[in-house]
């Protein structure tokens, strides 16, 4: 084996070790289902545990539009490489009929407020919290 070849095995193992939690034990992860509906989420309120590992399946039930909008959320969270793509400014959006799923780990503890920011759907309600501890 040539020296160069080690290096790169090296870097690859230390590479691997630095991973985030989220991307290295997504089989071990707890699975969060959340239901976007006409002017209300299920659950309202989310209870996880500060460092663990989540996907959070999220599921438009209705025919129109409905986003999931927790920016402070997801800017604390780890997010795993692959979905960050389905994230627009701290938000996941989901036409009438659409699901997506998010590999993460959980932030730090705190609240953290959650809406939908189509026009004047929270004002109908669509609102909800994330709790960490």
């Amino acid at each position: 084996m040539l020296k160069r070849d080690r290096i790169l095995i090296m870097l690859a193992a230390l590479c691997a070790s630095l991973a985030p939690t989220a991307i290295r034990a997504q089989s071990g992860a707890a699975a969060v289902e959340i239901e976007l509906s006409s002017f209300k989420f299920r659950p309202a309120t989310l209870q996880l545990e500060h460092g663990r590992d989540y996907v959070l399946h999220f599921v438009n039930t209705s025919s129109g539009g409905h986003d999931f909008s927790a920016r402070s959320f997801f800017d604390a969270a780890t997010i795993a490489p692959e979905d960050r793509a389905k994230l627009d400014k701290g938000s996941v959006d989901l036409e009438g009929g659409e699901e997506a799923r998010i590999h993460l780990t959980a932030p730090a503890p705190g609240h953290y407020k959650v809406r939908c920011s189509h026009f004047m759907h929270s004002t109908m309600g669509m609102t909800g919290e994330i709790v960490v501890s």
